[in-house]
Parts: structure tokens; sequence; C-alpha cells
């Protein structure tokens, strides 16, 4: 029988080849992404890193051993420290300052993320928490690959595509789908249905950030 993430990812294929799909991702890829749609990307990664931050931070909490305590801890405090780079460098670089940041709120689909992550934190045992975490770590990982591998050079976007195609990144990405995998061997069918469902919802909004940032999406009214 496969383990979780080996079922968790062959049932979200199609998802996963969507999202390379997109143009965001092919023009990213190509270096003819408009500046503007990069930039509005993000300004809303940044407000998803720290919902996300505080996601892992719960994660930590519910942890089920001490090891995966720290494991977690440890990846709340990358993300937030992650998201200040983002402050300081790259929305600098593109010409956002601190007082656009400041003034420019989550889109709902960022909005709908974080909430929908904060709600499973919150709200669910730690099983569901890594299925509903991991799509963000093992997707960004998977896309910065695939990118990296076409993309043009030279590229506006290289420092961005070699974060997420480096190997320290992928690392940290496959300590989390271990861990998952080695806590979803001691779940009941019930839970590994709930897992399986979190995974599946968590990608699905991988998709609509990543569209609505290309749409520069904002709120109708």
């Amino acid at each position: 029988m496969p383990n979780f993430s080996t079922s968790a990812w062959q049932n979200n294929l199609p998802l996963y080849h969507a999202i390379l799909a997109l143009p965001f991702n092919v023009e990213l890829a190509a270096g003819t992404l408009r500046e503007d749609r990069f930039r509005h990307y993000m300004v809303q990664d940044a407000h998803y890193l720290e919902g996300f931050a505080r996601a892992l931070a719960l994660a930590a909490a519910k942890a089920d051993s001490s090891d995966h305590l720290v494991q977690f801890a440890a990846a709340a405090q990358t993300a937030i420290l992650v998201e200040r780079a983002l402050h300081t460098d790259h929305l600098a670089k593109f010409g956002l300052s601190a007082a656009d940041f400041a003034a420019a709120c989550p889109t709902p689909v960022c909005h709908h993320y974080v909430s929908y992550l904060l709600r499973v934190a919150a709200l669910e045992p730690f099983p569901v928490v890594l299925a509903a975490v991991l799509p963000c770590f093992w997707i960004y990982r998977e896309v910065g690959k695939n990118v990296h591998a076409r993309a043009t050079r030279p590229n506006p976007y290289q420092a961005w595509i070699e974060t997420y195609a480096g190997e320290e990144f992928s690392a940290a990405v496959q300590a989390v789908v271990s861990t998952t995998d080695e806590v979803a061997a001691g779940c009941s069918a019930d839970t590994l249905a709930a897992m399986h469902l979190a995974f599946t919802c968590a990608t699905q909004l991988e998709w609509m950030f990543w569209a609505s940032a290309y749409q520069l999406e904002s709120w109708p009214v």
C-alpha cells in the first residue's frame, strides 16, 4: 500500500500540472511576466507567509513528539524570516516600499487560504494539519524546480527561481514529507480521509493563489 504522500500526490497530479500551465508560471520561466503581476504576487506572498507561519506554530503546539515540535517551530521561524527578506530585498528591488506593503491588504484568495490554514491548524488534529500545510512546501519545490529547468536566462526573476529550486529548500520540504508519512502511518481510515481532503483543498488554493496574482485580483467591493 502506498504511503500518504505518494497517494496524495498522485491523486492531485492533474492539479499540479494545471499549476505549471498557469500563465503566471509559464511567463515567469520565460522572463516575460509583467512586473506589476510579479509585484502583486510578492506582496500577497508576504501576507500569506505571516499567516502560514502562524499555522506552522500551531502545528508545532500540537506535535506528537519533541522532534516534530522542534521541526515545525523552526519552520514557522523560517517562514517569518523569509517574509522579512521579501520586505527588505525583493519588494524594494521591484519598487515597493514598506508603506506600499502596509497599504495593500490581502486579496480574497490570500485571505481565504490563510483563514483555511489557521482554521485547520486550530481545530483539526496534528495529522490533518500536516496534510494542509504540506502542499505549500511541496508544490513550491516542484514548481521551482520545473521553472528553473525551463527558465530563460538571464531572467529578471532569477533570484526567486533560485530560492525555490535550491537544495536547502528541497531538503526542508523532504523533511516535512517524511514527517507527514511517518504520522499518517499510524492514522485511522477516517483520519487519512480527512488528510487527503485537506491536501486537495490546499492544492486547489495554491492554484488559485497564482491565478489571482496574474489577474491582479482585488476585492470587488
